[in-house]
């Protein structure tokens, strides 16, 4: 085993040491078998890379691709050509994420819960809905979920709230004053990187007003996304699941919501 090789396993062992989310990519079949690239997020969403698939732009498309499978905890095998070209099969990259994945806790069991479910599953989050009524909160309505869980949004939270890191996300879907305020308020006393409030606007102002009577700041406030999700016109529960899907995918990578087709410059990071 070379230096350089023992040096990217020492990295590696660093990283899980100290619980460092991180991918290592290998590839498994075709040029270079064996060749391993070592990727890790940074502070202010940034990246680094140790090692090399033995070519300079596949080692570019396959970071990209493993930053994306890290981010929602996967892994798998990718498919490329030996420069990284998409629908070849030249090379095969075994891409394996070490982290767990993201979380998004759902306050509220209402009917826009069940299709925010479906959708944030299909991007690997692993999903807590959270409500006080027995009657409402059942394995039955939201089989999709992780865990269905009968409490107090404040008291789930107190619990769960300091593992929650700026990958996850809490959406707040109810619009029971006894539900949504301790729901944001305990929210926002963790480092969650979204916090997203369903209600119309004049719902908002109105939740606004409690929220400063609760003694919460401007700058706490600020975090909120209220009214939740994208302006795409979403009518449905399954359109308004894909909105806030869309904006926590657009607040953690800082893009705009913008149509690709009116952009320019490239469509990936």
């Amino acid at each position: 085993m070379s230096d350089e090789m023992d040096g990217l396993f020492d990295r590696f062992a660093g990283l899980l040491a100290d619980e460092i989310p991180c991918a290592l990519a290998t590839v498994v079949d075709g040029p270079g078998v064996g060749q391993k690239l070592l990727v890790r997020r940074t502070h202010r969403d940034g990246h680094e890379v140790d090692g090399t698939l033995g070519d300079d732009d596949l080692d570019r498309v396959v970071t990209r691709d493993a930053l994306g499978e890290l981010s929602a905890g996967r892994s798998g095998v990718r498919h490329y050509g030996e420069r990284g070209e998409a629908r070849e099969n030249a090379v095969s990259v075994f891409i394996e994420s070490f982290a767990a994945p993201p979380r998004m806790l759902v306050f509220g069991a209402v009917d826009f819960t069940a299709a925010l479910v479906r959708v944030a599953k299909v991007l690997g989050y692993r999903i807590t809905v959270c409500d006080a009524r027995e009657v409402f909160a059942t394995r039955q309505r939201f089989p999709l979920a992780d865990e269905v869980v009968v409490d107090w949004p404040d008291r789930l939270l107190a619990q769960v709230g300091p593992d929650l890191r700026r990958r996850d996300a809490v959406c707040v879907l109810t619009h029971d004053v006894k539900f949504d305020v301790p729901a944001i308020v305990g929210a926002l006393a963790t480092a969650v990187g979204y916090i997203g409030v369903m209600g119309s606007r004049r719902t908002h102002a109105d939740r606004l007003g409690r929220l400063r009577e609760a003694g919460v700041t401007d700058e706490a406030i600020a975090r909120l996304r209220s009214p939740i999700g994208l302006d795409i016109g979403a009518r449905t529960p399954e359109e308004t699941a894909i909105s806030i899907v869309s904006e926590i995918i657009a607040l953690r990578t800082g893009r705009s919501a913008q149509a690709l087709s009116t952009t320019d410059g490239p469509i990936h990071d």
